[in-house]
């Protein structure tokens, strides 16, 4: 039984000769995705806004507007409402009763229960969460200093690993990753919140794993071909780890997909930022931060005191590059 390859094994894509069109296109997309976020914002769940998120089931889409007005009649402030699109469900964003105790809570939730039941009949209550305005802010505060020292921990492994191109190359890298994601989700209007956090974190991870694939495979390369040309070099480093990097994001993907379509809108904002951050991902590993070692002036070769035993005998000549 023959395996199943997506990459044939002699793949020679020259991935560096268009790194300046990739490194523009990756500008403009980072510059579009802080520009959106700017404008239009992220749309902050309860996790980081604080208040009391209700969440309720229609028996078809009701008119937003109508539905607002009767939340809002009740007394408790300005209503924020998230269609979630598909099922038919709504969340009823609250403020946090002035009283903040649980009572006042369930007191509350009951009545906009019974006042949304009242006007659209069929609807059903399914959970509610509350987060204090000080927990939020804490919660925050939290997020941010998590994907900071993760993007700042990832790029000095890196330095101190290989060298401080590689360091550099990464945190562009993930920095990339993470704004796109930002910019996807002030786009969408998809709520966000410590879910997302963690599907940051998690595409952070991936990103560093696949990137350290071929850095790898890049040192290896630098030890076995002293002569070889930079562009070359990583071509061929590229070349040779993508069927693993095709197939690992293919294999995730489908495994995401399938947690998008049965998963429930409880995880369809978690799914689709893995997914996005899965194909940014792969695209910034291959195309950005290889390339970008070449703009950081790396050269052929290592430090002494980082060579090994692959090293000894290592001073050959690529294939390619023989008469």
């Amino acid at each position: 039984m023959r395996l199943l390859k997506i990459v044939p094994d002699n793949t020679n894509i020259g991935f560096v000769r268009i790194r300046f069109i990739a490194f523009a296109i990756t500008a403009l997309l980072t510059v579009a995705a802080i520009g959106m976020v700017a404008v239009h914002g992220l749309n902050f769940g309860v996790d980081f806004v604080g208040g009391v998120s209700i969440e309720e089931k229609f028996t078809s889409a009701p008119p937003l507007d109508e539905l607002r007005s009767t939340v809002n009649e009740l007394g408790y402030g300005e209503a924020v409402l998230q269609d979630m699109g598909g099922k038919n469900v709504v969340t009823i964003r609250l403020p946090v009763p002035k009283s903040n105790d649980a009572g006042a809570t369930n007191a509350m939730v009951e009545r906009v229960k019974g006042a949304v039941a009242a006007k659209f009949p069929g609807a059903t209550f399914s959970t509610y969460s509350t987060v204090s305005g000080k927990v939020s802010g804490e919660l925050i505060r939290n997020g941010v200093l998590a994907v900071a020292l993760a993007i700042i921990g990832i790029a000095i492994f890196s330095w101190l690993r290989y060298e401080w191109q590689f360091g550099v190359s990464t945190a562009v890298a993930i920095l990339h990753d993470v704004l796109m994601t930002l910019g996807f989700f002030a786009v969408t209007g998809m709520v966000f919140d410590l879910n997302i956090v963690a599907a940051v974190l998690t595409i952070i991870g991936y990103s560093i794993n696949d990137k350290m694939v071929i850095d790898d495979r890049i040192r290896e390369n630098m030890r076995k071909y002293r002569k070889m040309g930079m562009s070359e070099l990583i071509d061929l480093s590229v070349n040779e780890t993508l069927p693993r990097t095709v197939m690992t994001s293919l294999t995730i993907l489908l495994a995401l997909a399938s947690l998008l379509v049965f998963g429930g809108h409880v995880l369809r904002g978690f799914t689709a930022a893995m997914m996005l951050g899965i194909v940014v991902g792969t695209y910034s590993s291959i195309y950005v931060s290889s390339s970008l070692l070449i703009t950081l002036g790396l050269k052929p070769g290592v430090k002494p005191e980082k060579a090994d035993s692959i090293a000894d005998n290592a001073e050959r000549v690529a294939p390619r590059e023989r008469p």
